[in-house]
């Protein structure tokens, strides 16, 4: 009987890792299946209240976008949004900001990155919109615009981004059904001829 049971509980944990293993499998196809090539995100964050009080609390003081790429073969990056601000704006601001993460295909991209971000907050009132805009074009000096060594460079972009007081202002729909949509657009212009190529083209997969 021990040796069924050690047996049992040993088919248990194989069963459990599998359905971990499978689980993660899921998760990484929807990533894909969500993810885009044209240089831009529109990111949709429900819950932002309860995001918002962890943020307060320590809990998550940040939140990581799905990944997106400027073109089949391109950069691989993704948005880092603090809902309670961060640095200066702590306290007081939403904070947005711009990620490089690691690519499959970084060999063949020029580094450091210099195409122009703009960060979008979007106004979801149906009428007289007014999306709040931030665009910069990346310091060649910051390692935040290198080519990765790690899974992601430090993030870069705009602590003040929007005046939390701003965020619930009747006049304006930033926040609604407590949700926000936040939009990076990534200027493609001038890219290798390598970042919109079929990965197929090259003998790989996708990333």
């Amino acid at each position: 009987m021990d040796e069924l049971e050690a047996q049992l509980r040993q088919q248990q944990q194989q069963l459990q890792l599998k359905d971990a293993a499978l689980a993660d499998l899921e998760m990484r196809l929807a990533a894909q299946e969500m993810a885009r090539y044209d240089g831009t995100i529109l990111w949709k964050i429900s819950g932002f209240e309860a995001k918002k009080r962890e943020a307060i609390s320590g809990q998550t003081t940040s939140l990581y976008s799905p990944a997106f790429y400027s073109g089949p073969c391109g950069y691989k990056m993704c948005a880092r949004i603090y809902p309670n601000g961060d640095g200066i704006g702590k306290g007081t601001h939403i904070s947005l900001f711009f990620v490089i993460m690691r690519g499959h295909y970084d060999a063949l991209l020029p580094w450091p990155f210099t195409q122009k971000v703009t960060l979008m907050m979007i106004d979801q009132n149906q009428t007289h919109k007014e999306h709040i805009l931030d665009a910069f074009r990346p310091d060649s000096s910051s390692s935040s615009f290198k080519r990765p060594t790690t899974e992601m460079n430090i993030a870069s972009g705009c602590p003040l981004f929007l005046p939390l007081e701003r965020l619930h202002s009747r006049q304006r729909g930033y926040l609604k059904d407590d949700t926000i949509f936040v939009k990076i657009i990534v200027d493609t212009d001038g890219l290798s001829a390598y970042t919109d190529m079929n990965p197929n083209q090259l003998g790989v997969g996708y990333p």
